[in-house]
This record gives C-alpha cells, sequence and structure tokens, in this order.
C-alpha cells in the first residue's frame, strides 16, 4: 500500500487505492510463498538464479506427488498444499484406484487436485513478470514444468478414473448441419 505524508504534518496517511481482487491477493500470497521458498532454499537462491528446476522442487514439494526422479526438499515443505487439499487421489495399491465413485471410504490421503496446481502455476507466472522478470525466461512457464502438471493431471486421472480431456467446441457451421439433421430425424419420426 502507498504511503503519503500530509501536508505540512508528520502524519502518515493511507492512500486511496481500490481493494485487490481475489485472483490478485491470492497471486500476491503465492508469490510470497515461492520468495519465502527461495529463502529457505539450502543455500538460498535468489530470483535471479531461479530456473525450472527449482520450480520443479516446489511443485513436487507442495504435490507430494513422486512423478520424476527424487528430490531432495526440506521436509517442512512437503505437504504444504495437500493440507488444503480436498480431491481424494487414491494410491496405485488401493482397491479403488481408477474408480470414479468408490463405494467405501479408502485410507488414501486427500491432495491438491490437478488444476489447482496449474492454477498456481499460473498466477506464479504473471507474478513473476510482474516483479520483473523476463517473460522469454520465465521459469514457470518452462517446457519441464509443463511436462510435470502433465504428469499430474494423467495420474489423477488414472487414480480417480476420471477423464481430463478438454471437450471440444463444434464449429457454428456443424452446429447447424447437426440442428437440421435433428430436425430432419425429428419430422422423419413424426410421420411414422
Amino acid at each position: 500500500m502507498d504511503f503519503a505524508r500530509a501536508k505540512g504534518e508528520n502524519n502518515v496517511t493511507l492512500s486511496s487505492a481500490p481493494p485487490l481482487s481475489r485472483y490478485e491477493n491470492q497471486k500476491r500470497r503465492d508469490w510470497n510463498t515461492f520468495c519465502q521458498y527461495l529463502r529457505n532454499h539450502h543455500p538460498p537462491l535468489s530470483l535471479l538464479h531461479c530456473s525450472s528446476i527449482h520450480v520443479l522442487e516446489f511443485l513436487r514439494a507442495f504435490s507430494d506427488l513422486n512423478v520424476g526422479p527424487p528430490l531432495s526438499v526440506d521436509q517442512r515443505w512437503s505437504r504444504y498444499l495437500d493440507q488444503f487439499g480436498k480431491t481424494k487421489v487414491h494410491n496405485q495399491n488401493c482397491p479403488f484406484f481408477g474408480v470414479p465413485n468408490p463405494p467405501a471410504p479408502c485410507a488414501c490421503p486427500l491432495r491438491q487436485a490437478w488444476g489447482s496446481l496449474d492454477a498456481l502455476i499460473g498466477r506464479l507466472r504473471a507474478a513473476y513478470e510482474e516483479h520483473g522478470g523476463n517473460s522469454e525466461m520465465n521459469p514457470f512457464g518452462a517446457r519441464a514444468v509443463k511436462l510435470f502438471l502433465r504428469d499430474v493431471r494423467n495420474f489423477q486421472s488414472k487414480s480417480r478414473g476420471i477423464s481430463y480431456e478438454k471437450k471440444r467446441k463444434r464449429s457454428r457451421r456443424n452446429q447447424k448441419i447437426i440442428a437440421v439433421e435433428d430436425q430432419v430425424h425429428q419430422t422423419h419420426d413424426d410421420n411414422i
């Protein structure tokens, strides 16, 4: 928040800035958490020396998913985001692995959903550039980070027995053709 001095006085008053949106607040919290992660890293890292390797280390600590080679991550960081997770991700040895609607509860942990991690990376990517980072060298947009998120998505999809595939939009032309075909079939059915 900006501070401004009142004329002729030593008091400090707050300037009236519009309140931040929910997205901006979350982005700021995420950025502060990532910067704290860099400060607590052994040895501490500056933002200039941060690479996709560090972003992956950060994500692996937060997602608690063993995709790829294990990395040495400080244990106090592990399961941080998962404590807020609401998504049941079944272990491979769970009888409900791959079952969309399990008939009974199981001991598998709650995790952060893939979409939450994807949104986190999107916010951090934007914050990196807002804090002076070069968009072409943004470690949050690196190929390795995208591949990691894809692996998380695929594992959670298999574990939960659901598909994260995007639904393809029909073009307007195809929608009109389908609508006409439906009308023809409906007219034909009415005549029978």
